[in-house]
């Protein structure tokens, strides 16, 4: 079964139309990047897939199931980090990190994940007190608790310095190795380019591009995914 699918997906608000007949899919045991430019459609599909929205047209399965009608299934078997999550600010990342752990019938031990994401002596720390690169390292462990077999990254690695990146690269290709399936969204190229298997580029809430890395840069006539985003899109793709 493919654990993302969406099929003809399509999201308005009221004149503007924000995703406009997006399909992708995303297998088990692959990492799928998706690729935009600020305002292209990558939060509305991310979104439609955690399904905090519904859709206009078009349908999203995770897993087999409807995110909003089968909401609970779905819950258990997704895991979301995106880019802004809100936490509760006097928590600690122990208390943050248990009081998830009891969303779930199933799951990871808190302590471990806490230690896989380099939180082990934040554990005390409240979330206010965090750097911004610890709290996008607690965001991740949240969407991994669940023990999930479907993970969305928004931006994984925003505010994170080059050690950390590389052990969320290498924690990103353990989840793959794992079976797990992940979509990626991310503006940094060489993370995408290290990772991903194949690639989806949005503009405007549409498709213009899909294959894998090197598939669109040599399409492209580039030399890196950075040449072909900008032939793309027109806008190179650094963090904005």
């Amino acid at each position: 079964m493919t654990a993302i699918e969406l099929r003809g997906a399509t999201k308005r608000y009221r004149s503007r139309t924000a995703i406009d007949d997006v399909g992708l899919t995303v297998e088990y045991g692959e990492i799928v990047g998706l690729l935009g430019r600020n305002g292209a459609g990558k939060s509305t599909t991310v979104a439609a897939i955690a399904g905090l929205i519904g859709l206009d047209d078009g349908e999203v399965r995770v897993d087999g199931f409807d995110p909003v009608r089968d909401r609970r299934r779905v819950r258990a078997v997704l895991g979301v980090q995106l880019q802004d999550a809100e936490l509760h600010a006097a928590l600690t990342v122990g208390e943050l990190a248990r009081l998830y752990r009891s969303f779930y019938r199933d799951g990871l031990d808190p302590d471990a994940l806490l230690e896989r994401v380099g939180l082990t002596a934040e554990r005390k720390t409240r979330f206010e007190n965090l750097s911004g690169g610890q709290q996008q390292r607690l965001s991740i462990a949240l969407a991994l608790i669940g023990d999930p077999r479907v993970v969305v990254l928004d931006e994984l690695t925003t505010g994170l310095d080059p050690e950390a990146r590389r052990s969320m690269w290498s924690l990103v290709r353990a989840l793959r190795a794992d079976g797990l399936a992940v979509l990626l969204v991310s503006h940094l190229m060489e993370e995408v380019e290290r990772l991903c298997d194949r690639v989806v580029v949005l503009d405007a809430g549409r498709v213009i591009a899909r294959g894998t890395p090197a598939e669109l840069v040599s399409r492209t006539g580039g030399e890196t995914l950075d040449d072909a985003f900008l032939a793309l899109t027109g806008e190179k793709g650094e963090p904005s």
